[in-house]
């Protein structure tokens, strides 16, 4: 009854201020979360979009890889509820890197498989997209190498709700059903203070493991600090030499007791990964998500962050991104590109706003990259202005950099160099590879991974409302969608999710 007399007030006071007609992330979010305040607790950290940089001011972009996912849950999540995403929470590198996009597999002498496509993009056909891929070996579960796991599940008063701590047991009873004898688990708790459940039970003691997921209740506030701390104790303690040694952090993201300030959750967990012990986050239910906290940790963990919405979702995740997909191939993975200024006026970064890097930091092996699980894609576009164009782009200062490939004569058929830097799992010394990509590639006739790819971003920059969303418009988006002949489920169910953004944005 309250929910219904807040949506009534909701729409009595949009109707009656005009305010339907007014930027909609002022008014239909702001409004109905003033009463309903179903995000109110939620935090995210802004994004401020990459900008067009001028190639003659800086030919070089560099960021670190990623393969987080949590945004698209998020997004989804809150569109089936009617309601129109944060700004801050719509991260265009996850929603594109939810997706499956049957890249190529490396040959037997590479680590990282690499797919280049360049062709017209649909929002501005005076400027071209140019789609990156870096596809890891699938490896099965079974063929992987011990897993010692250890879930640090955050039992308090704010998981005591059906779409989080009974939804995270559900989830975690999946992962158990794939166990072998050599993986182990451990669970340890955190509430008013932090506990061990389980300690180090092998993979199949299933009944042991049951029991100890059954026990759980919710109660109590959130000592973030001591589950973390016992957490890592309990990996470190039953470390497996050679194997997969892993953290999995699942919570609503209330870090409200103990060691809560950011910059100290990313201290410790910075410091952590250096004995091998690597951290995924999971994040349920809604009204506490601290986005902003558990993308750090992830990030700084060498990790992955996923949001879990739906027990469609834990399948997925479980099944697939914890089951081989969690054993670390690449860490530490980095991304340079080189633009020629003879076919490149100006380029865009889409997304990875807070995976950016410092041209020397690409380098230096203390400077954090991503980490690249078996099996996982990544992908990245960019949005790029021709040489021949007279657009006008702003200008912007860049430190001058010595070692540069291109100048405006030489290597006239080459459109970039691509450099990836990655780690092996046990190594503190990278790796690199090059790759060049030549402008007599660019095609008129896209893949359907491309068409579909180019449908996500436009997803995001309509979401976004964004500055450079240009001639961006949902329906050539469907129209495209709707040309597509082979989507998995999970691509037609993003389907739905455009018509319903569509719909709530047209009402």
């Amino acid at each position: 009854m309250k929910k219904l007399l807040c949506i009534i007030m909701f729409l009595v006071l949009s109707f009656t201020t005009g305010c339907m007609s007014a930027p909609y992330y002022d008014s239909i979010e702001a409004q109905y979360n003033q009463y309903y305040p179903i995000n109110n607790n939620e935090e995210y950290e802004e994004i401020i979009e990459n900008r067009f940089i001028n190639t003659l001011d800086m030919p070089v972009s560099t960021f670190a890889a990623d393969v987080d996912t949590a945004s698209y849950s998020i997004i989804r999540r809150k569109l089936s509820q009617d309601i129109l995403p944060n700004k801050n929470a719509i991260r265009i590198e996850e929603m594109l890197n939810y997706f499956n996009y049957n890249l190529n597999t490396p040959a037997e002498d590479e680590k990282i498989a690499v797919s280049k496509e360049l062709s017209k993009a649909p929002w501005n056909e005076e400027h071209l997209l140019l789609m990156l891929g870096l596809k890891t070996e699938d490896i099965s579960f079974e063929e992987s190498v011990p897993s010692n796991l250890v879930f640090l599940l955050d039992v308090s008063g704010s998981m005591n709700s059906a779409d989080k701590l009974p939804l995270l047991k559900k989830a975690i009873k999946i992962l158990v059903d794939q166990l072998r004898p050599i993986d182990r688990i451990s669970i340890v708790v955190y509430a008013g203070a932090a506990g061990l459940i389980l300690d180090g039970a092998d993979g199949s003691s299933r009944n042991e493991i049951i029991d100890a997921l059954d026990s759980l209740e919710a109660g109590g506030s959130t000592a973030g600090e001591q589950g973390i701390r016992l957490a890592y104790k309990i990996a470190e303690k039953n470390f497996i030499e050679g194997g997969n040694n892993r953290v999995i952090l699942a919570t609503d993201g209330d870090f409200n007791v103990g060691m809560s300030s950011q910059s100290a959750l990313e201290t410790f967990i910075s410091k952590k990964k250096a004995s091998g012990v690597f951290l995924t986050v999971l994040g349920f239910g809604q009204g506490n998500i601290k986005d902003n906290i558990m993308q750090t940790l992830a990030n700084k963990g060498n990790g992955v962050y996923h949001y879990i919405d739906s027990l469609l979702e834990a399948k997925k995740v479980f099944m697939s991104e914890l089951g081989a997909n969690l054993l670390t191939v690449a860490k530490d993975v980095k991304m340079q590109i080189e633009f020629n200024p003879l076919h490149v006026k100006a380029y865009r970064l889409i997304g990875y706003e807070n995976r950016i890097l410092e041209y020397e930091d690409f380098d230096d092996d203390e400077k954090d990259g991503g980490e690249i699980g078996a099996g996982h894609e990544v992908i990245v576009f960019y949005e790029i202005i021709p040489a021949s164009s007279e657009e006008v782009i702003e200008r912007f200062d860049f430190d001058d950099i010595d070692e540069l490939k291109y100048d405006q004569t030489n290597y006239p058929e080459e459109l970039f160099t691509l450099s990836i830097r990655y780690k092996e799992p046990d190594s503190d010394y990278s790796l690199k590879d090059e790759h060049i990509m030549l402008i007599t590639q660019l095609t008129q006739s896209p893949s359907e991974r491309f068409i579909f790819g180019t449908c996500v971003v436009e997803f995001g920059l309509l979401l976004r409302d964004s500055e450079f969303k240009f001639n961006a418009n949902f329906s050539d988006l469907l129209t495209r969608l709707n040309s597509l002949l082979y989507l998995d489920e999970y691509q037609e169910e993003f389907i739905t999710l455009v018509e319903k953004a569509y719909n709530l944005l047209d009402s």
